[in-house]
């Protein structure tokens, strides 16, 4: 099975919680290497409503098949925002969450023991431009190496814990729309030493789906950890739903 240059997708990596698109530099470099389109998305990580439909908007700007890539929580946004899109053709997971129609990220990650996210988060407030009131959720920096990023060098972590995005406490019990990993095929990055996502969470949500699954003994930052194992999930997903090709 092969590609042609003009049915390439483009690969579109969709960051979560706590973390930007620059997680993704060395996979992005990779396929790039390789002649992909790749784009490292902005989640806005404001509630999983309006950033899938942020997300499935900027879809819908591209021509061409599209593969979605989520870690963590942009799992959960790649699932819904890929529903109804005829042109993604394939769903890629590091460590993410794939919650059903109506689960929370809640639910799932009280469903089993081990995550360490929960005592580490710090939530702080804000006012919204209409008046309302609201909060962020932050790691901790002193415990986002254990939770977070633990076969990451410390320094690197450090850096990642100092520039962490917050994630809107509002996303944490928003229930998902019918997600889009019931109808097309997944690939899923498994990391056994995950302290934010559980394993055993992982590989629930990974056979329910019906995906590939791939272990590899990473923490949460998967993408930063094991780079070239993210790179080559991608590259699998990529030519398994690539369009057979005539004389080659």
């Amino acid at each position: 099975m092969a590609t042609q240059p003009d049915t390439k997708p483009t690969i579109v990596l969709v960051h979560g919680a706590w973390a930007d698109a620059t997680g993704f530099d060395r996979e992005i470099r990779a396929l790039q290497e390789r002649g992909f389109r790749a784009i490292g998305f902005a989640n806005p990580l404001r509630g999983l409503p309006g950033d899938a439909t942020y997300l499935a908007d900027f879809l819908r700007s591209l021509t061409g098949p599209v593969v979605l890539v989520g870690h963590s929580y942009g799992g959960a946004v790649i699932s819904a925002a890929a529903t109804g899109n005829d042109r993604v053709k394939a769903l890629v997971y590091f460590n993410g969450w794939m919650p059903d129609e109506g689960e929370t990220i809640q639910q799932l990650l009280e469903k089993y023991e081990g995550s360490l996210v929960g005592p580490a988060i710090r939530p702080v407030p804000f006012t919204g431009q209409d008046g309302s009131e609201g909060a962020d959720l932050y790691l901790d920096p002193e415990a986002f190496h254990a939770a977070f990023a633990a076969d990451v060098d410390r320094a690197t972590s450090d850096v990642m814990a100092a520039t962490q995005r917050p994630w809107s406490g509002a996303a944490f019990g928003a229930p998902s729309g019918p997600p889009a990993w019931k109808t097309l095929p997944c690939w899923y990055l498994l990391g056994t030493e995950d302290k934010a996502i559980p394993p055993a969470t992982q590989r629930f949500m990974a056979e329910r789906a019906n995906a590939t699954i791939v272990e590899v003994p990473a923490s949460h930052a998967s993408m930063v950890s094991r780079p070239e194992a993210a790179t080559q999930l991608v590259l699998q997903a990529v030519e398994a739903t690539a369009p057979a090709v005539s004389g080659t």
